[in-house]
């Protein structure tokens, strides 16, 4: 899968995601094309709301919470994306065991490559925007705390195809002012 496919997988994902949490809200049905004006700005509303919400939520641990506990809630939410998403799961389904399975697996979805111990995943030389949806609504900023989120994915990946610990650093991310998400596994 290349990035355009990722990309739209991602949003439909998203998108699917939202709606289905917004259909559970008070007055609502499960989205439809058969939506009327109302509905739909009510839809759009509790978008907002939400959209809102998740802001003043991230703004306030940016502010009142210390560092280390902050990375920690990002890599809970990395680790839930990994069990939520088939196609992150499936990526180390068929790495399992095996790193030269892994990086094949990788492939479909990223640029990937190995440099001695180091493993380098990148999602395109450039890239024109942020792949999470849920990082879309929010102003980007020098050590964006959402990208631990990412590198968190990645690290279950790699942890849950290969059974062991690793480190995973973002060495660039277009939420940190970079011109695409890159970010390398240490194997040592």
């Amino acid at each position: 899968m290349n990035r355009k496919e990722y990309l739209q997988k991602s949003l439909t994902l998203g998108l699917c995601t939202g709606s289905l949490f917004l259909s559970g809200l008070p007055g609502n049905t499960l989205f439809s094309l058969d939506k009327s004006d109302d509905e739909i700005k009510q839809l759009k509303m509790e978008k907002e709301f939400l959209q809102n919400w998740l802001s003043d939520l991230l703004e306030t641990i940016d502010k009142e919470v210390e560092l280390p506990a902050r990375v920690k809630l990002m890599e809970g939410c990395g680790k839930g994306c990994f069990n939520r998403h088939k196609f992150k799961q499936e990526i180390a389904e068929k790495g399992k065991g095996s790193l030269e399975n892994l990086i094949a697996a990788y492939k479909k979805n990223f640029e990937i490559w190995q440099e001695g111990d180091k493993i380098h995943i990148r999602y395109g030389e450039v890239s024109a925007n942020c792949y999470c949806p849920a990082a879309n609504y929010r102003k980007a900023k020098p050590n964006d705390l959402h990208c631990e989120c990412t590198r968190s994915t990645h690290q279950t990946i790699f942890e849950t195809a290969l059974n062991r610990p690793f480190k995973v650093e973002v060495l660039e991310s277009l939420r940190r002012g970079g011109k695409t998400c890159h970010f390398l596994v240490h194997l040592s």
